[in-house]
């Protein structure tokens, strides 16, 4: 009996403008509901030029620290927050989320959001963190096992625009600034 040989993936995109956005994706709650921020940022390649055909996924707890049970995270009505959202990259590599500020998941661990980048040369999703910068990033088990000239590429930068309360978390995908990327075993998020 002959044995078949494994053949590589497939690499991911650039099609994800073309299948993979809906209305108000990267909307997990509206403009106007209460307490709303923006997490934005930029995707950037090797040689620090902004991806345009990026895609990026959000996972997060609401502001108390719980899991969204909700549903219609495909049809977005405002305000059912559902913990996940998606965006793509604008032509200069930009992205930007609506949501709430995230609670602490865990008693004394800092809130953090959960990020998934999907781009054009990655035969897999990488899979991050973007703290809030006023938590206690001491505290987290994780954090701590990062080299500490590392640990501020998983840390965001809070702005203010507005009035409104905004954070800026930059993806790096290699290169001297590269972001700290989360490797799981056994599939275990």
């Amino acid at each position: 009996m002959a044995e078949l040989a494994c053949t590589p993936e497939q690499t991911v995109g650039p099609f994800f403008g073309l299948g993979m956005a809906y209305p108000r994706d990267s909307e997990l709650v509206g403009d106007a509901y209460p307490g709303a921020i923006r997490l934005h940022g930029m995707v950037y390649d090797g040689a620090g030029v902004g991806v345009p055909d990026a895609l990026i996924e959000l996972w997060q707890p609401d502001t108390a620290g719980r899991i969204s049970r909700a549903v219609g995270s495909l049809r977005r009505d405002g305000w059912t927050f559902t913990g996940w959202g998606r965006a793509a990259t604008d032509a200069d590599g930009h992205y930007g989320f609506t949501t709430v500020i995230p609670g602490a998941v865990s008693a004394g661990r800092p809130p953090f959001f959960a990020i998934t980048v999907f781009a054009r040369g990655l035969l897999r999703g990488l899979f991050t963190r973007a703290y809030l910068p006023d938590g206690d990033l001491a505290a987290d088990p994780l954090l701590s096992t990062v080299d500490p000239g590392r640990r501020d590429s998983l840390v965001c930068i809070a702005e203010s625009a507005s009035g409104r309360l905004r954070y800026r978390f930059d993806i790096h995908l290699q290169g001297p600034n590269e972001t700290v990327f989360l490797a799981y075993e056994d599939d275990q998020r």
